[in-house]
């Protein structure tokens, strides 16, 4: 009687390779690659179907021990790893079923799936489509540098994935404890190729205690952006009272979005922010609009309108910054919500050019209109000057430069010249804004032509400029002077020689190995006296005296002052510059001004007859890594004392480490200390940590400025940062001069989840502006982008 068959039997190993090398291979040869492809077994190693051109990826089997049947499965034990593509799998047994393209993998399974870790106890996957359920899984997300748990993970496919009862946190993972912050879900879907995720039944706990949930919460994977609320801000100040608002964010399309903040304060009512963003290929720019209808406080609506624009049609630019603001107490009450640098003094202003590039040179032909909203207030002492408005500005600007084969007859000192000129002429309407004080002077119209022509001579180590240069002015002002003219006009023409050299040599300094410079300079200028006593000034003003003006022929900028100098500046500077690192360690400089005749076109509108004017002394110095320090002194020869002087220095000796110190000088009108820091105050901070250290590091971070003039605290902030890893708690006051005898005093609180979000006001952004070096303690931890939206 014949014997019944044998069941299938696994195949020893020894007889997998002789099936391999007699059996599979001519199969293989024969058959079209599948996603169910035939497996090939080479030593431990079990394959697919070699990868062709255009093919999907081979399935590769490794593991300790490994068994097989043809084209049906294979079983796999001890220190399993299947590969497939970017897909990695490793586990302590897998089943895997060829022709269903299943993988069923027990132990301690792993997957490592395009930068993102999944770990877990059990899992059953569809490797080609990687379809498949994770049972209790642990996760890392690369994107993101978070982790978290669910109770369940089904992957849909490749890019999309699904959540159950899971949680997301930035923390460290620890078995025994809770994280300090999480998010925990009832549900939650991932979509990887749109980087963007969606939680429902949201909550944010914090140490334990939930301080937000949703119902419904979207957020992204990357720095993509993605619609929905963003976390809330708080602010606190003695004006406002509590500020508590919710943004949310827009992403209308990929080149525009915008941003709507609801907020309410409890002295003043409630309002709206909001703002809209575009970049398109010709244009972009910026819209706000804050709007607070009814403050309690003021008794009326309360606005704030910024502009900021630019683009262009064709060969044409343009450039709008403007920002207006409801009334004159706006920068006061709301001082966070004006962007000018001067809060008091807020521009409109629209440029309109277009250049031509041409051999022998360039145009630039403009178009400007530019308003001022000077916000006065009702105490006549701190009222002040505005300046006159554009209305408009209409001007064309010509520069060339000859080749030097024109001018290769003209030789001076063996080398080819190089003549350069320019022509700017303009039209300028000049207009005072209803906002300018009393008393001030009316405006009028002004043309003005500006030439030059120069010829710059010079070598590697020196050059020599000689310069012609003329300012011409023509006025047709509204109200007439006193001797009953409205119209005026002048010429004034400039003589100028610009001439220095640059020496330089090896040397050392305090045992370093150094390249020392010289570099003497001389500027010659003569400038004629025309009387310009009776002539508006719409637009020039006093240049501050310093190393850079004291160089320049004509002490105001503008148009409508030019000082009468006849006078040679000389000055030297050195510098020394390691030759190991390529950076400025020492650098010392002298400027000194003599005038050959009495100046009488002056800022002040004195004369001035000293022969000699105030000696400029500057020095800076980083000789050694952890201190940098720099000074500028005005002195004045006549008296012996100083008349402006600036002393800094800063000590950063590592990281989160910096203390910099200023004594600010003005004689007969300021003298200030300010006081800046960055420093560890207790703790072992993060990077010195073991991962069974617990508690945190305290910094604190501030500013002070002291008035010595009127012994008192002006603008100033100082506070705290607690740093405790995968958080960052920030709180501290912020003290800001609002006039002679006001202030405005707010409090800063602001909670950073690493990796996820910042809630609270933005202290991080007052340090950073305020104290010079600070450093953001998460900033190797945190990704360039918020995790919510």
């Amino acid at each position: 009687m014949p014997r019944p068959p044998r069941p299938p039997q696994p195949t020893p190993l020894s007889t997998l390779i002789t099936l391999a090398l007699c059996a599979w291979g001519p199969a293989l040869a024969q058959q079209p690659p599948a996603d169910d492809a035939p497996l090939l077994l080479r030593g431990s190693r079990l394959l697919g179907a070699p990868a062709q051109a255009g093919a999907k990826p081979a399935l590769v089997i490794g593991a300790g021990k490994l068994a097989a049947q043809v084209d049906q499965t294979a079983e796999a034990t001890d220190g399993v790893e299947l590969r497939y593509g970017e897909l990695v799998l490793r586990a302590d047994k897998l089943h895997y079923r060829v022709v269903e393209d299943l993988a069923k993998a027990e132990g301690q399974v792993n997957i490592s799936h395009k930068g993102n870790v999944f770990t877990g106890p059990a899992l059953q996957l569809y490797v080609s489509r990687f379809e498949g359920e994770f049972l209790t899984p642990s996760f890392f997300l690369g994107s993101t540098g978070g982790s978290g748990k669910a109770k369940v993970i089904n992957f849909v496919d490749s890019e999309h994935l699904t959540a159950t009862q899971g949680t997301y946190t930035s923390c460290p993972v620890n078995e025994d404890q809770e994280p300090a912050w999480q998010i925990s879900t009832r549900s939650m879907r991932m979509d990887l190729a749109a980087n963007e995720g969606q939680a429902d039944g949201a909550v944010l706990r914090f140490l334990g205690v939930p301080i937000l949930a949703a119902p419904s919460l979207s957020f992204p994977l990357s720095s993509a952006r993605k619609s929905g609320w963003l976390p809330p801000n708080i602010f606190l100040d003695n004006r406002s009272g509590f500020e508590f608002g919710v943004p949310y964010y827009w992403n209308i399309a990929p080149q525009r979005d915008a941003t709507f903040t609801p907020f309410v304060m409890t002295k003043r009512g409630v309002g709206l922010d909001s703002e809209f963003r575009y970049l398109e290929p010709d244009h972009s720019g910026r819209i706000n609009i804050d709007l607070l209808p009814g403050d309690r406080v003021f008794g009326h609506t309360r606005w704030n309108l910024k502009l900021n624009n630019d683009g262009r049609f064709g060969d044409w630019r343009y450039r709008l910054r403007s920002e207006r603001v409801s009334d004159d107490d706006y920068w006061k009450d709301l001082s966070r919500r004006v962007e000018s640098q001067t809060p008091r003094l807020l521009g409109s202003d629209l440029n309109v050019s277009r250049r031509k590039e041409l051999f022998w040179g360039t145009i630039d032909t403009y178009a400007r209109v530019q308003h001022w909203q000077s916000l006065q207030g009702s105490d006549a002492l701190s009222q002040f000057d505005t300046p006159y408005q554009r209305s408009p500005q209409l001007g064309v600007r010509v520069t060339t430069a000859a080749d030097e084969a024109v001018l290769d007859s003209f030789r001076p000192w063996g080398r080819k010249a190089r003549l350069e000129g320019g022509l700017e002429l303009e039209y300028n309407r000049f207009d005072l804004p209803a906002s300018a004080r009393a008393g001030q002077a009316r405006g009028g119209q002004r043309v003005h032509a500006l030439g030059h022509v120069s010829t710059p001579l010079g070598g590697e180590a020196w050059w020599l400029i000689p310069r012609v240069a003329f300012n011409a002015a023509a006025y047709d002002l509204d109200r007439p002077l006193t001797d009953g003219r409205t119209r005026l006009r002048r010429v004034i023409p400039t003589l100028s020689v610009d001439h220095g050299w640059i020496f330089e040599r090896d040397t050392t300094l305090f045992g370093r190995d150094m390249r020392q410079s010289l570099e003497p300079r001389l500027l010659y200028v003569n400038t004629p006296l025309r009387d310009q006593s009776t002539l508006p000034n719409f637009d020039s003003a006093a240049k501050d005296f310093n190393f850079d003006s004291i160089y320049t022929d004509n002490q105001f900028s503008g148009v409508d002052r030019v000082s009468d100098l006849h006078a040679v500046s000389v000055g030297a500077t050195s510098r020394w510059v390691s030759t190991a690192r390529g950076e400025e360690v020492l650098r010392l400089g002298a400027v000194q001004r003599f005038l050959f005749r009495d100046q009488f076109v002056t800022p002040d509108g004195r004369p001035v007859t000293q022969r000699f004017s105030d000696l400029l002394l500057a020095a800076a110095a980083h000789l050694e890594e952890r201190w940098w320090a720099d000074g500028t002194l005005e002195f004045n020869p006549e008296t012996g004392r100083s008349e402006r002087s600036v002393v800094r220095a800063r000590y950063a000796p590592g990281p989160f480490k910096t203390l910099s110190l200023a004594y600010r000088f003005a004689r007969d009108q300021s003298e200030q200390l300010e006081l800046a820091w960055q420093w560890p105050i207790a703790g072992r901070p993060v990077t010195q940590r073991s991962e069974t250290s617990c508690g945190g590091a305290w910094y604190s971070a501030g500013r002070v400025q002291y008035s010595l003039r009127d012994k008192r605290l002006t603008d100033s902030v100082a506070g705290f940062e607690y740093d405790a890893g995968c958080w960052v708690m920030r709180f501290g006051l912020e003290r800001l001069s609002t006039g002679r005898a006001e202030t405005n005093t707010r409090l800063m609180l602001q909670l950073e989840l690493v990796g996820l979000s910042q809630l609270g006001s933005n202290a991080l952004k007052v340090l950073k502006d305020n104290v010079p070096g600070y450093r953001r303690l998460s900033s190797d931890r945190s990704p360039s982008s918020d995790f919510l939206p």
